[in-house]
């Protein structure tokens, strides 16, 4: 345990990565990760503040394989382009069954020491897995990091804990050209930093969780 000049308290942390050690010195604090409020099929993205504590003995590797990526590439159900709501998104390439797995989140998985620090460097593609792992899905052979949110969405996120996989599924059968889209489930952290285009009936003009509608609603005088 080491001080900075500012006397704030230093873990250091040796880290294998393969063959090199690598010896980070990382600060406890807060990050931005998508965490499932539960694991199994009724389970959704969620973002949350990861106060996950830097343990001394947390020695595996920081980097691990995620499941293939052609999982993710080769996709009969999804076909990506520019979107109404944002950028790009994720559009039905066929009529889709509710309770369908369409793509999976892939992407590197990484431990809870690494995960923090990226999140630090404001990397928003973190999803949590369980206690000692997390996938970063930015990478180019994600592209369910492209799915938009929507304040009414036909789709949520579902993980498969024994397998340490995530799932973007329906949650209502869904037309051919459709897009596909999930609510991120934001807090009320900075909210307003991040509006919301779906244009949905349901919108509340804020990317945040549905248990966040009627207070947004409330602030900003529109009628729950």
């Amino acid at each position: 345990m080491g001080e900075e000049a500012g006397g704030s308290p230093v873990q250091e942390i040796l880290v294998l990565v393969g063959r090199v050690a690598l010896r980070l010195a990382v600060q406890p604090q807060r990050g931005w990760t998508h965490r499932s409020q539960k694991p199994g099929r009724d389970a959704r993205a969620t973002t949350v503040i990861d106060t996950t504590p830097l343990h001394m003995n947390n020695l595996e590797s920081t980097f691990a394989p995620s499941p293939s990526p052609q999982t993710a590439l080769e996709n009969p159900f999804v076909r990506f382009t520019d979107s109404p709501i944002h950028g790009q998104g994720g559009f039905a390439k066929c009529d889709i069954a509710a309770g369908t797995r369409i793509i999976e989140y892939v992407g590197e998985r990484i431990d809870k020491v690494e995960a923090q620090k990226r999140c630090e460097d404001d990397n928003r593609y973190i999803f949590y897995i369980d206690e000692t792992w997390d996938i970063d899905g930015n990478v180019p052979w994600n592209p369910a990091r492209l799915l938009n949110h929507s304040c009414d969405p036909n789709c949520e996120s579902e993980v498969d804990e024994d397998e340490g996989r995530i799932w973007i599924q329906a949650t209502r059968d869904i037309k051919a050209g459709e897009e596909l889209a999930f609510n991120y489930c934001y807090d009320l952290t900075d909210y307003q930093d991040h509006p919301c285009r779906c244009g949905t009936k349901e919108c509340v003009g804020f990317i945040v969780a549905e248990e966040y509608f009627d207070q947004v609603r409330g602030q900003r005088g529109v009628p729950s």
